[in-house]
């Protein structure tokens, strides 16, 4: 009972069953859409080594996640809102207004990272690409880092979570994964999200008066006398 009452924050994991079933729904009933493509898009060439960076998102963001999920639950709580409202706002603008790119390549490369991109093609359709849930949860969790109480006093983890994003995002475009369209789509989003999230005191919009903790004197925490 202790466990569950402590870690009783758990139950925001549960937007995996909205997530996935919508998301795979998308996936397979989207066919006609409308083709996300700007003229910069030809002129970024296709590097396979970038396949690196786009496949350690897939462990870049439940590990931070968990990490705060187990040392911070207003932390925790923060970042699932970052990412679970923008991610439902991007499948919501993929089912509303179908979309997808055509700037996939035919890879003939040898080499185990060429083979890796193909598998990924086989994998990923090129459907629901607007705006870029890779580059929207990557920015989410670089700043869920910034934000953290604990992470944010360690340089080289901050150093690390930016360098880290940056190629995330830039895997996108030279995977052909994505159009700069979506990546912009997906900071866009990611930026909107930092001012709702992280940035408007919603004690003062409901007027929600927070527990102040009193010291041995009897002042409150913070007060100037």
């Amino acid at each position: 009972m202790k466990f569950l009452k402590k870690y009783s924050h758990a139950w925001t994991l549960l937007y995996v069953f909205i997530y996935m079933p919508w998301f795979m729904w998308l996936e397979k009933s989207v066919t006609a859409y409308h083709a996300v493509h700007i003229r910069l898009d030809d002129m970024i060439p296709f590097c396979e080594y970038f396949i690196i960076p786009y496949l350690l998102w897939f462990l870049y963001v439940p590990i931070v996640l968990l990490y705060e999920f187990f040392t911070s639950k207003r932390g925790f709580y923060k970042a699932s809102a970052f990412l679970f409202i923008g991610m439902s706002i991007c499948l919501l603008i993929c089912t509303v207004w179908p979309n997808g790119q055509e700037l996939r390549l035919n890879i003939t490369g040898n080499n185990i990272f060429c083979s890796i991109v193909r598998e990924l093609y086989k994998s990923d359709t090129n459907t629901n690409v607007f705006p870029s849930i890779h580059v929207f949860n990557s920015v989410g969790i670089m700043i869920a880092v910034f934000k953290s109480d604990r992470l944010k006093k360690s340089m080289i983890v901050k150093g690390s979570a930016f360098l880290l994003t940056v190629s995330i995002v830039l895997s996108t475009v030279f995977l052909k994964q994505h159009s700069v369209l979506d990546v912009v789509g997906g900071i866009l989003l990611s930026v909107i999200m930092y001012v709702l999230v992280y940035i408007v005191d919603y004690s003062k919009i409901f007027g929600v008066i927070e527990d102040k903790k009193i010291d041995k004197k009897g002042y409150l925490e913070g007060e100037n006398i």
